[in-house]
């Protein structure tokens, strides 16, 4: 959420002093063309090899002034990873502190000869290289590109295949497939309302697969500095890193010739494992930055129930706070007692309740009622400026200062305030929580030398726009500051990255400010908003330990998903911005390894309209994370505005709910190995140069293709299906796939199309519910879906939802071949219901005999149009499952 999303718009125009303008010293120099270095007393010891680089000729200093002497160490950490490191021996130059990202527990060095990939150099120029053993194919090489490394500018570029296949490098709105024509991909968190394309967004992840039909591997710079990443084509593609400070500290990951699946586990196995999310949070979620009060909110929730429409978790923006601040609620709009009646109706009817929480907290010294800032003040840990003084910015509650997340008590603080106003006795007893504006945002411009007058030209806070309820409305019925001082190399660096902002302290913290170990947000501005994604899940499990929590936030960095999911900000109510909500979710599903991830559905500014609505409700059913959330100078969109809109979220949902064990099997797997959860289509198919652009097809799960409409008014929708055998999830009738396009027709405004991959045993449960609570008690069915060799597989694990180490856990593997299915595990956890039937598809004929367990199955129903065999079999799921036809 940005200020220009308030309701009134702010009439201060984006002013930018001149003094903050980056300079260049050398725009026209050909970086080719200077010196690099040369490599010299190379030892190699095993697995590991160290050398001393020397600058190679006379130094082109275009950026500032060339480092004369560097330090190389190269260590094969594992068969599949190998990690590079350049750095300045004479200088402790910042790079990513380990209390932010944990270094991977190499278990000992591996040896050059067991490993799949290779390093490779030369001496003069120096250049590096890696490639895959087996093959000797190179998939990274700065040949002939010269190394750069000045203090406040470092530079690498690799050749690339021609028009080589490139995903990753976020947080932007740009196709999945990254062109690589004269792209320039920008890395520095900023509050991006509109999310617009092509520019730096929100989160910051210096990593990208490079997919090949020779395999797949993955590079990861682990960097935090602000930098632009180059794609072009001129003289041959390539790919150029420019950063503006830290170390050159690289990740090469083996990946597969076979598999890209393998590349994803290996790059969790740096940045962690996915955090498990409680099951309620695969439901609907809803939100409005606009819901004026109270009885706003109850209405909300009562007319969901009444649209019949599963409404899992309601959600309320700011709106809620007295003056926006931050812990407070406002005592005649959202008084205590009345929030507290909200979570007790919600908690009553097996629901949940978030609330927003942003990083900036009210500057207000002289007012000893704001309790938070006080006990913040007490412990000292807030971000500082250059001369020592608690930086100010403005955000929503006008002049506020920001935690400093490097502070030894900054943890104390944020437990303490989140077990103080979150209290189920005393508070609002929130269930999962949201973190916003955490880049860290500022309203402020520059030179942002009066805040205090700032504030009071933006209308900060703003004032309500309408009366108070009254506080017994009935609900859930019928329906002192400093001038800061300037110092250019920190505010405005030689090399200026293309930031969409501005000056790299625009509409943010100044880069000049000093965290509290010694740090500046120079360095560390990219890692504020995972440091307070990790801050928040502490303070949420020290208020309900041992149970998972559901935390999404908007500015992440790599490892952000071991702690928190993620919505992809402040959408846009348009198609385009429906369609590349999809190239957005793989990134960070597939790539970046948080998989809880997904767009405001229906769009977040503008107004949306009723087709695209309910198309987007659809689509939005296969987002890991669903939620509806919308602006307040929008119209309203929940899912019951409109009948269509509501028939297809209810469609949706039912296909959704019926599909969540299933997909909690695929979390479940990620958190366990990092296989992603949702699939583009090479990662399926990855010999098919067909599939290497999708990014409007997606597999949710292993085996779920999803086929949105993409156009508006439109009833029809080219597809791809690959060379297999696939099944019309609604009919279960086989399509067979020939590697082309398909065009299905008659898609109506409240249908999504869907097909099952061959080869799959699919656990559903028989009918959807009202909420999580009720699905699962629900029966279970199993579809078999056989591939093309005639057998098929699948996984189901299921527990308690709830708990971060569940002590009982049922785990089931189902195998299929010859007519006969094999569902065998271990059933540690209670499921309390059956297995209802199982479905057996792409049958010929009517079988002659089918048994369960052993005991013949007198008629079983067989449908000779679409080729399925229906097997009532109600048994107890506690035990293994025999089911076979001849």
């Amino acid at each position: 959420m940005n200020l220009l999303s308030g309701a009134k718009k702010p009439s201060v125009l984006l002013a930018l002093s001149a003094t903050f303008l980056p300079y260049v010293f050398a725009a026209d120099v050909d970086l080719d063309a200077c010196p690099g270095y040369r490599a010299t007393n190379v030892k190699m010891d095993g697995g590991r090899l160290t050398a001393d680089l020397a600058l190679a000729g006379q130094a082109c200093n275009v950026f500032g002034q060339d480092i004369q002497a560097l330090s190389l160490s190269v260590v094969y950490e594992t068969n599949e990873r190998i990690h590079v490191k350049i750095t300045d021996p004479a200088s402790a130059r910042y790079e990513v502190p380990e209390s932010v990202f944990p270094r991977p527990n190499a278990t000992g060095v591996v040896s050059p000869g067991s490993a799949i990939i290779q390093f490779n150099y030369t001496t003069s120029p120096f250049s590096l290289s890696i490639y895959r053993t087996s093959t000797h194919e190179i998939l990274f090489s700065t040949a002939p590109h010269p190394i750069i490394f000045e203090p406040q500018y470092l530079r690498v570029k690799t050749s690339l295949p021609d028009n080589a296949n490139i995903y990753g490098f976020g947080e932007h709105t740009n196709p999945f497939h990254l062109p690589t024509d004269n792209t320039t991909l920008t890395l520095w968190s900023r509050d991006a309302p509109g999310i617009p394309v092509g520019t730096n967004l929100y989160g910051n992840h210096p990593v990208y697969f490079e997919h090949r039909t020779t395999g797949t591997h993955g590079v990861f710079f682990l960097n935090s500095n602000g930098m632009d990443i180059k794609l072009s084509n001129v003289g041959g593609t390539s790919l150029e890193y420019n950063t503006i400070g830290g170390v050159l500290d690289f990740y090469f990951l083996a990946g597969s010739e076979t598999d890209p699946t393998a590349v994803a586990e290996q790059y969790s196995d740096l940045v962690g494992r996915p955090a498990e999310v409680p099951y309620w949070s695969f439901g609907l979620h809803q939100c409005r930055f606009g819901y004026k009060d109270f009885v706003d909110v109850a209405s909300v929730i009562s007319r969901y129930a009444a649209a019949d429409i599963p409404l899992e978790t309601m959600w309320t923006d700011i709106d809620y706070m007295d003056r926006r601040r931050i812990f407070t609620v406002d005592p005649q709009y959202f008084p205590l007692n009345r929030m507290r009646d909200i979570v007790a109706h919600l908690h009553s009817h097996d629901q949940r309740y978030i609330l927003m929480t942003d990083p900036a907290i009210a500057f207000l010294p002289d007012d000893p009622e704001y309790a938070p800032y006080h006990r913040g003040k007490d412990l000292d840990i807030y971000l500082k400026a250059e001369n020592g003084s608690e930086l100010l910015s403005v955000v929503w509650p006008g002049v506020t200062v920001y935690p400093d997340w490097f502070n030894d008590k900054v943890t104390e603080f944020w437990n303490n305030e989140f077990q103080l106003f979150y209290n189920p006795d005393t508070g609002v007893d929130i269930d999962g929580a949201w973190i916003d504006m955490n880049e860290p945002s500022n309203f402020c411009n520059l030179p942002c030398d009066d805040p205090f007058t700032q504030a009071i030209e933006l209308e900060l806070p703003p004032s309500r726009s309408s009366p108070p309820p009254d506080p017994n409305a009935p609900i859930f019925g019928n329906i002192s500051q400093s001038r800061l001082r300037i110092r250019d190399n920190i505010l405005s660096p030689p090399y200026a990255i293309n930031n969409a902002a501005g000056p790299l302290s625009s509409k943010t913290a100044f880069t000049n400010a000093i965290h509290a170990n010694g740090l500046q947000e120079y360095n560390v501005h990219n890692l504020y908003g995972t440091m307070m994604s990790s801050a928040t899940r502490d303070a949420m499990l020290a208020r309900r330990p041992g149970k998972r929590t559901l935390i999404i936030t908007r500015s992440t960095f790599p490892g952000a998903g071991a702690h928190v999911g993620k919505w992809l900000g402040d959408n846009v109510s348009l198609w385009e911005q429906y369609r590349f909500s999809i190239a957005g979710m793989l990134n960070f599903a597939t790539i970046f390894q948080v998989p809880m991830v997904g767009s405001d559905i229906c769009g977040f500014d503008g107004n949306t309209t009723e087709t695209l609505c309910a198309r987007w409700a659809m689509l939005g059913a296969f987002y890991p994370f669903m939620r509806n959330h919308n602006n307040n100078d929008s119209i309203s969109q929940e899912f019951y505005v409109w009948d269509t809109v509501a028939t297809a979220a209810r469609n949706a949902i039912n296909t959704r709910f019926r599909l969540l064990d299933y997909f909690y099997t695929a979390f479940h797997q990620a958190h366990t190995n990092g296989a992603p959860v949702l699939n583009p289509l090479w990662f399926k198919y990855p010999k098919d140069t067909n599939t290497f652009p999708i990014d409007l097809q997606f597999f949710f799960g292993d085996s779920i293709l999803v086929s949105p409409v993409t156009e508006e008014n439109s009833t029809s929708v080219d597809i791809y299906l690959p060379k297999d055998i696939f099944y019309d999830f609604a009919a279960l009738a086989p399509v067979q796939g020939a590697g082309s396009t398909v065009t299905l027709n008659g898609v109506n405004f409240t249908t999504i199309p869907l097909h099952i991959k061959g080869g799959t045993v699919l656990p559903l449960r028989v009918s959807s519910a009202a909420n999580t609570v009720e699905l699962r008690k629900q029966d279970f069915e199993f579809v078999i879906a056989p591939g093309r060799d005639g057998s098929a597989s699948g996984k189901l694990y299921i527990d308690d939802g709830e708990l971060i180490n569940p002590p009982q856990t049922t785990s089931v593997d189902m195998n299929f071949r010859g007519g006969k299915l094999d569902v065998s595990g271990s059933f540690g956890f209670a499921t309390g219901v059956k297995v209802a039937r199982v479905r057996f598809l792409n049958v010929p004929n009517a079988p002659k005999q089918v048994e369960v367990n052993g005991k013949s199955v007198n008629n079983p129903d067989y449908d000779a149009t679409n080729k399925v065999l229906d097997v009532v079999v109600n048994v107890a799921f506690d035990k293994n499952l025999l089911v076979e036809y001849s």
